[in-house]
This record gives C-alpha cells, structure tokens and sequence, in this order.
C-alpha cells in the first residue's frame, strides 16, 4: 500500500485551504493532515481540527492560542505567531506543504518549509513576488519541489513537462478581465465595493478579487511566472480570456502552441499539486465544450488598468521593486475594502509609492522584510495626506480639499 502524503496548510480557512481540505476529504487514503495554521476565523479552524484531527493548529495572536486550547479535540497542540507559522511549516512529521496564506506573512514560513526539505505547493503569490529568487533557489539547493497551485502557473507547469525549454518562445498567462473588463477609466470611477467582489466567474477571497478587478492579480503573476520558470520578462504574455476555460497557454519556436483548458474550479490545480506527479479524480462536472461555445481572447487594457504596466517595470528593475510594490498594493487593497479610498486611487496610491523608492538589491529574507515594512509605512503616510473620507459609502471625497478623488 502507497504511503499516505503528510500535509501541513497554511492558511486552511481561506478559500484555497478550504477546497484543499475538500480533496484531502476525498482521498483519505493518499493524504493526511498534520498541521493546519489560519489567521482569525477560529471558528472554521476548529470545525476542520475536529474534523480532520492535527498534530497541531497555529493561529495569529496568543490569545486566540489560548481560547483555542481550551476546545480542540484532546491531543491537538496550538501554536500562535510568525514562529508558530514557522513550526507548522517545517514540522517533521510533514513532508508537504500548501502554503497559502495571503500576504506578506505567509514569506516566512514558507522559506522555512524548504529549508526543512519540505515540498510545497504554493498559492502565496506575495512570498514569490518578494522573494522568489531566494525561494526557487532554496527549493533547487534542498532538492525539493516549489509546486504552483494558481490556475494559470499549473497550466504553465503541466503544459511544459516533458518539454524541451530551449525551444519555448514564451509563456501566456490568461486573465478573466474580472468584474470591470471593458469598462473605461470614467466607470470605474463609481463603482462599489461590492460590485469589485462580484467575480464572473471565481469565488476567491476578498484580497484577491480586488487584485482580479485592479488586473494586479496578473501583474503579481507575471513576477511569480518569471521565478518559477526561469523566463525573462519578454517572455511572458498576458490576454484578457472572459471564459476562463483556457488557463495559460505556452508557445514555442517552431510556432506550436499548447493551451490548459479545464472548467474554473481551483480544486483541479490544487489535486494536480497534491497528487504531483499523478493525476487524482476531482468531483467537479467535466468541462464540456460544446456547451461552451466561443472562447474569446483580448489585449489587456494597461491604460484603464495601469499597475500590469508597473510589473514588467518591477521586473526589469533591481529586486526590491517588486517588494515595494507588492506592500503597496496590500494597503491599498485593504484601504478599499475598509471603504477609506475609491477603486482608482488603488493604482494612485501603489504608482506613488512604487516611484518614491529607489531599489536596490536585496540580498536576504530580512531586507526583503524591510522595504516591505518601508513601503507599508509609507503607503500608510500617503492615505493620512490624502485624508480620504466615505460619502454614504459610495462617493468618496477629501476631506482637505471637498473635492472627488480622481486618480
């Protein structure tokens, strides 16, 4: 009988965790879960600990720690902070791990997972927009995998197995548009909250379906394809694909092009890298293309949706311009969901930042840390100066100057 896979999660109530748990739920038989880590929803992580029984939990705060210590299920151990993270990333009754956590945070412990000799399946696109030189290179120096879980990086991993690269010309990521394709920078100018969380066509979290409606969710791909596959940035693409059928597509020198195509359901990505290098059964409907009729492609709009434009400038700067623009982007993102800010000024206030920082090399994990916190700082400083004010939850204005915000 195969050995059943051992994995620790990080960031298990998220949306990735969750469809995670549902394939482990489907497979008892190939995979077992060690470890599980979450932020605040200590709700839902004590129905998984229930439910599927870990060695151990981690959660953010000490307190959280302690309330959760006194429910778990007998046998369960807690751990709390950055180095609970670490823990439950690097313990050593795991031998993979799902890192996704959203943010910044989810750097470390993912460093730490490879450092351990931990294979990892990564949906943390933040800790390879920071760091995914030291990340691919950990990987390659431990002699283990760094498995992509979003869609479109899989698609790129399957389609180039077996592949000769000498022959590849160039990778195309593809992007729904999310909710606002085709709209012009004037509409965007009224638009809501809730209408920037009413993905077509993905039920994602919150953070990352801004990034989806601001196009920064491709753009932050665009790093990630970079270290992943050991591609300059001329060669990666992107294209507007509404349908989301087609989830990358690779060219190659002789003018043949392979493309992914599966139904828009996470738990296809995340079975493959689980299972890596088989193939398991997924309970999803199997896409069918004659109900599906034409798939569209498109030239992204970089006027409309400007910070794609600032990725390819991230990538052919020095290392630290991606980092700033990755923490610029966070706060920017948080600021709209916290209804502080209008949908443009997110790419005001990540343009302002990224051109206030001059970059530099960084060469370690705690210098990467540093001009994340530089550019967190002032990303912060810049929304106090703009001193931006909710209007009936729809119409914002500054409050110096009564005037509407125009990016």
């Amino acid at each position: 009988m195969k050995q059943k896979r051992r994995i620790s999660i990080l960031g298990s109530t998220g949306s990735i965790g969750v469809n995670t748990l549902e394939v482990i739920a489907s497979h008892p038989d190939r995979f077992e879960v060690i470890a599980l880590a979450a932020g605040a929803n200590l709700e839902r992580l004590l129905e998984q600990a229930r439910r599927f029984r870990p060695l151990w939990v981690a959660v953010r705060e000490r307190e959280d720690a302690r309330k959760l210590s006194q429910t778990l299920p007998a046998g369960v151990q807690v751990a709390f902070g950055t180095e609970g993270l670490k823990a439950i990333a690097s313990h050593p009754k795991a031998d993979f791990v799902v890192s996704a956590i959203v943010g910044a945070s989810g750097l470390e412990p993912t460093l730490a997972a490879l450092q351990a000799k931990k294979n990892v399946a990564i949906a943390n696109k933040e800790s390879l927009v920071m760091a995914g030189s030291l990340l691919t290179a950990t990987a390659k120096k431990q002699g283990v995998s760094l498995l992509p879980i979003d869609s479109e990086h899989s698609a790129i991993f399957q389609l180039l197995e077996g592949q000769d690269r000498s022959a590849l010309d160039k990778v195309i990521l593809t992007a729904s548009g999310g909710p606002f394709f085709r709209k012009t920078k004037g509409e965007l100018n009224e638009v809501s909250l809730e209408e920037a969380l009413h993905h077509p066509r993905w039920q994602m979290g919150r953070k990352i379906t801004i990034d989806s409606a601001t196009l920064t969710n491709k753009a932050l791909e665009v790093i990630e394809g970079r270290w992943l596959f050991d591609l300059r940035p001329s060669q990666i693409e992107v294209v507007i694909h509404p349908q989301s059928i087609v989830h990358s597509l690779v060219a190659f020198r002789d003018g043949s092009m392979l493309a992914q195509m599966a139904v828009a359901d996470m738990k296809i990505p995340i079975a493959y890298a689980l299972s890596y290098p088989e193939r398991i059964s997924v309970k999803i409907p199997p896409l069918n293309l004659v109900e599906m009729g034409a798939l569209e492609f498109y030239a992204p709009d970089v006027e409309t949706f400007p910070i794609l434009s600032l990725a390819y400038r991230a990538l052919e700067s020095k290392s630290s311009a991606a980092v700033v623009l990755n923490a610029a982007n966070e706060v920017a993102v948080q600021a709209f969901l916290d209804r502080q800010i209008p949908f443009l000024e997110i790419y005001t206030l990540v343009r302002e930042v990224f051109e206030a920082h001059r970059p530099v090399e960084a060469q370690s994990i705690e210098e990467m840390l540093s001009w994340d916190a530089w550019a967190s700082e002032e990303a912060h400083r810049m929304l106090e100066v703009k001193n931006y004010k909710v209007d009936l939850g729809r119409s914002f204005r500054k409050a110096a100057h009564g005037s509407t915000s125009s990016p």
